[in-house]
């Protein structure tokens, strides 16, 4: 079975978990932290070379404070805990997503991480962290109209290359599978850009029930669909050359 190079996951769902088990929400999001664990040692074993996880989205701000604290406490908890081990283990980690409104503490935390797994060479650990795909998309062009206006740029320049050039994946390739839990069937603002020709797997469990056997049967799936890119088929190619 040949593995997708990149695959991405939308982790939904810990709210739900933790109230179908009669527990407040904060209880789902640290179940949904060991089920994160579990999916990147797994995929680090069978040699996946990119995993993006959608960790905290821009839109997530909106939550109560308490749950917002909450999930800010678990990012920072995964790094100094885990941080360490995913460096013994050749992970690379990489963030995505808007900084300049962070905190300080979660800024430097995030830094520190990226600058000491940045010699790695085995799984490539993305978290989408004060993500959103239209924020990017916007930055994105912000930064093109600065190029232009600057003389860096001819209008006439701009195409998809120099467009991604200026997303934060610039050197990270696009999804081939893109994960999402708990039922729900969006993107919900993730990697909209980068999704265009990405695989769509849609699970019924939520996130913190997913398992490494979850992962192993969406792969499955995944290699069982035949990728076209906009192209005809083989088999359809063959019958018009025939006619």
């Amino acid at each position: 079975m040949t593995l997708p190079r990149h695959i991405a996951i939308i982790m939904d769902g810990n709210g739900r978990w933790a109230s179908a088990r009669k527990l407040p929400r904060l209880a789902g999001h640290q179940a949904g932290m060991q089920a994160l664990r579990g999916v990147v040692a797994h995929a680090a074993d069978i040699g996946l070379e990119w995993l993006t996880v959608y960790a905290f989205s821009s839109e997530n701000w909106s939550r109560p404070v308490e749950e917002v604290n909450h999930l800010l406490s678990l990012l920072k908890l995964f790094i100094k805990r885990d941080l360490a081990q995913l460096h013994e283990r050749n992970v690379r980690i990489r963030v995505i997503g808007a900084r300049d409104n962070l905190a300080e503490d979660i800024g430097v935390l995030l830094d520190k991480a990226e600058k000491l797994t940045a010699g790695n060479s085995g799984l490539n650990l993305v978290v989408a962290f004060n993500y959103g795909a239209r924020d990017e998309i916007v930055r994105a062009a912000r930064a093109l109209v600065q190029d232009v206006q600057a003389g860096k740029l001819q209008a006439a320049q701009i195409n998809a290359q120099a467009f991604a050039g200026r997303l934060d994946t610039v050197d990270i390739p696009d999804p081939d599978l893109i994960i999402r839990t708990s039922g729900e069937m969006r993107l919900s603002n993730f990697l909209l850009w980068q999704a265009a020709y990405a695989e769509l797997s849609f699970m019924p469990c939520y996130w913190p029930d997913f398992s490494s056997e979850d992962l192993d049967v969406a792969i499955a799936a995944f290699c069982g669909r035949e990728r076209r890119f906009g192209a005809l088929a083989a088999g359809e190619c063959r019958k018009d050359a025939a006619q």
